[in-house]
Formats: C-alpha cells, sequence, structure tokens
C-alpha cells in the first residue's frame, strides 16, 4: 500500500511484477473496506484494463492502455494517463472515464451513461450505438462517428470525420470545427435554450474551456425511423 496526503491509503499495481487478472480480480472484490484510490503502474498497453468495476472507486493507470479499456465501467472513476486502444470504455453503465491522450477506434461503444472524456483525439466510429453514455472530445473524431447512436450526447470540440451520426436516433451531436459529412439521415439542427444549457454543462464537467456558442448541433431527420420504399437507397 502506498499512503495518500489525506491519510486514505491506495492499492498499488505495477503489472510489471503483477498480472492483469489479479488486477481486475480485486477490483472485482472491492467491498466496504477496501481502498477507494487505486494506482496502476507499467500497464504497457495491456488489454482489458480496470473493466467490470462495480464499485464508486478512483482508479488511475500510469501509462497507455490496449483494448477496451474501463469497459462495462459502473460507479467508478479511471483516468489513463495516456491512450487508449479499441474499445475505451465500451458498453460503460455510469462513473466517470477520462483519457489524457488519444482514443482508438469505437470509443464509449453502446456506453448507456457516465461520462466518457477524451481529451486528445479519437479515431473511427466514437459513440457508435450509444445509448445514453455522454462523450466529450477535446480534439477530433474520426468517420462514422455516432453511428446509429440513440441517446446522450457526443461532443466533439474540434473537427468530425465523414458520415457523421449515420442512422443517428434521438443523440445530441455537438461539433465545434468543420464536419467532413454527415451520414444517411443526419441533419444540421437548431440550438435551442435547452441544448445551450446541457452542452454548457457537459463542456464544465469534461472541462473543455469552450463556450457553447462555438458548437453546431446535429441530429435526426427522422425519416428512417420507418421503412419507406421512398427512402430505400438511404438504408
Amino acid at each position: 500500500m502506498a499512503a495518500l496526503g489525506s491519510g486514505l491509503e491506495a492499492a498499488e499495481f505495477d503489472l510489471a511484477v503483477t498480472p492483469l487478472r489479479d488486477l481486475n480480480a480485486a477490483l472485482h472484490a472491492v467491498d466496504d473496506s477496501s481502498p477507494r484510490h487505486w494506482r496502476v503502474l507499467n500497464p504497457r498497453g495491456a488489454h482489458a484494463l480496470a473493466v467490470g468495476i462495480d464499485a464508486p472507486v478512483e482508479v488511475e493507470i500510469e501509462g497507455h492502455a490496449g483494448y477496451y479499456c474501463a469497459g462495462m465501467n459502473k460507479e467508478a472513476t479511471v483516468r489513463v494517463h495516456g491512450n487508449a486502444g479499441v474499445g475505451l470504455a465500451e458498453n460503460m453503465m455510469s462513473g466517470t472515464v477520462v483519457v489524457e491522450g488519444n482514443a482508438s477506434q469505437s470509443a464509449g461503444a453502446t456506453g448507456r451513461g457516465g461520462l466518457l472524456v477524451v481529451r486528445g483525439s479519437a479515431a473511427a466510429r466514437c459513440g457508435i450505438s450509444m445509448k445514453g453514455v455522454d462523450i466529450v472530445v477535446h480534439g477530433s473524431v474520426g468517420h462514422m462517428s455516432a453511428f446509429m447512436a440513440q441517446k446522450g450526447c457526443l461532443v466533439v470540440c474540434g473537427d468530425a470525420g465523414e458520415a457523421l451520426g449515420d442512422s443517428i436516433y434521438e443523440s445530441h451531436v455537438y461539433v465545434r470545427g468543420s464536419v467532413a459529412g454527415l451520414g444517411a439521415d443526419c441533419i444540421e439542427k437548431e440550438m435551442a435554450e435547452h441544448h445551450v444549457a446541457e452542452l454548457s454543462d457537459l463542456l464544465e464537467r469534461a472541462e473543455a474551456g469552450f463556450e457553447a456558442s462555438e458548437f453546431r448541433r446535429y441530429g435526426s431527420a427522422r425519416t428512417l425511423y420507418n421503412f419507406d420504399v421512398d427512402n430505400a437507397r438511404a438504408y
């Protein structure tokens, strides 16, 4: 154990000497007597780091993470002091996941709740099929981001790639920079007062440092909700 300034203790795992399986097993066994703060040293791009946590703990990953880091997160705050691979925070339920660097493809995929913050940029399919998670990317996102996004918000402080919001449902997408192209059934929409309030809150929580007035909003034109032969080419 390593002592913290607050007088609490932190559980410290060095993955150079301790198997990843032991770390995840310990995180899954957290109870009221367990440390609230965990540090992971020498992650060296390991896959499935800090997955399936179901407790209000704070996990600091001191380095780069591989695939599916913080997947299925519930209640925990997970911070990656580096970059993260494919499937970051996939299917997260609640809590907060923060990546100080960049994220690879499918960040926040199918997420149902909580807040995901990427301080760098995210690759293709960011927020694919999101179902309630809020995602704030300080940089840019790649193509097909928010594909089939159903609920929640995707905030892009930089630029967005091709086919943004393809087949989107009720998610709100906010982009500060340029959009290379919109996907099927995705259009630019009005920024009402409640959208400005929603976006301002997310920017503040993500410490993004931008004003809501700098963004445009995109969402569903609602022409693909039900099959119509006249729209067949758009499916």
